[in-house]
């Protein structure tokens, strides 16, 4: 249960106020969709890419296991916050 609990917090944590949660708002603020089924296209949306990245990330331990995949995964955050950061300056 505690495993749970930690996926649960982090992922939810990480979703809020991102790109997706911004799409699922202004989707739901137009008065053409109907919030009901912005929020089952949404869920669905987001139990299908999860479910990708959990295949994936099996196929990654299950292959790679000689690989430090957090490491990789920690730097390719980092990279993707610095290219965000500069792409901020470059536009302003």
């Amino acid at each position: 249960m505690q495993s749970f609990l930690t996926v649960f917090a982090v992922v939810f944590l990480a979703e809020l106020g991102d790109k997706t949660q911004i799409a699922a708002l202004l989707f739901a603020a137009d008065t053409k969709h109907n919030p009901v089924f912005v929020f089952l296209a949404a869920s669905l949306a987001l139990i299908a890419s999860t479910a990708v990245a959990v295949a994936l990330g099996t196929a990654a331990e299950r292959y790679l296991t000689a690989i430090p995949l957090k490491l990789i995964a920690g730097i390719g955050f980092v990279l993707i916050g610095v290219w965000s950061i500069s792409e901020h300056f470059r536009s302003a």
